[in-house]
């Protein structure tokens, strides 16, 4: 039977450059939970206003700050209330900059900030299709926007004021996922790639390392009886606790929770410690050839 990603626990209770932890890359390429259960996000008392599903559009699924550019999508209000909104994540971005780089400095001048987001509404009760539905196990692939590899480091944090845990699933190590799924996943069609992005269906050239983690995340969702009975187990994870994954190399599902903030960066495989250790690695090493 296969073994269950790891949770690994740090004791930090700062976000600044002198926490007691540093240089975990080996832990978090290795596909494991960073864990820091006495790690807050502590927001002003303007700032608790938010922590209500009211600030977030019904049509958005999450509020968040788009980089560069620094562009607040997703939320309603007034422009002062937006603009304190704005700050709070843009806040919560730099921390996380500033953490990652400690605990990561091998990744110093190669982490891209990605999108910087505020989920206020309860995951728990969100009607969606098969394929868009979070609490079913999978990893992070995106038929619209192909990484071709490149990873997607996230920092979470509960920012609950009632007590309620964000809960979580975790599954099976990446390679013994893919090697479950990897027989029954063909090669993309010829040409399919150069379509899908003539169509602006993708926003750029779909890699078959796109292909193989979109099928994996498809085929994890709709197996009903992988969900199930695969190996997994919960984790609770506590208002004011930070947690780290790879979320393209971490099965993962949110099973219920309220208020929280999520910090994407994005890194080049190349830039890893392992490179080897990376998804695409991976599959390149089970299939015994490159992937391009």
């Amino acid at each position: 039977m296969s073994s269950i990603t790891t949770i690994r626990d740090f004791p930090d209770s700062t976000w600044a450059d002198d926490g007691p932890t540093r240089g975990i890359e080996s832990v978090i390429e290795a596909g494991e939970v960073v864990q820091f259960a006495q790690l807050p996000f502590v927001l002003t008392p303007n700032e608790r206003q938010f922590l209500d599903p009211r600030w977030a559009d019904a049509k958005a699924k999450n509020i968040s700050v788009r980089w560069p550019a620094n562009e607040l999508r997703g939320a309603v209000g007034s422009a002062q209330d937006l603009a304190a909104l704005q700050a709070m994540i843009g806040r919560y971005a730099e921390q996380s900059e500033a953490l990652a780089l400690r605990l990561f400095p091998h990744y110093r001048g190669h982490l891209r900030r990605g999108n910087s987001s505020f989920r206020p509404v309860n995951v728990a009760g969100r009607e969606t299709s098969w394929r868009k539905d979070d609490t079913r196990l999978h990893v992070d692939a995106f038929p619209s926007n192909p990484m071709q590899g490149t990873r997607l480091l996230r920092v979470f944090c509960n920012v609950n004021p009632n007590g309620q845990a964000r809960q979580w699933r975790v599954g099976e190590p990446f390679e013994a996922h893919a090697k479950r799924y990897l027989p029954q996943i063909g090669r993309p069609l010829p040409g399919s790639a150069w379509l899908l992005e003539k169509l602006h269906i993708t926003k750029r050239r779909r890699t078959e390392c796109d292909h193989l983690m979109l099928k994996l995340h498809d085929h994890a969702k709709a197996d009903a009886e992988f969900q199930r009975s695969s190996p997994q187990t919960r984790i609770d994870f506590a208002p004011g606790t930070t947690w780290i994954v790879f979320s393209d190399q971490v099965l993962h599902a949110a099973m219920g929770g309220q208020h929280m903030l999520e910090q994407t960066f994005y890194l080049d495989v190349a830039h890893q410690q392992q490179p080897e250790s990376s998804p695409r690695g991976t599959l390149e090493r089970l299939l015994g050839r490159e992937l391009r």
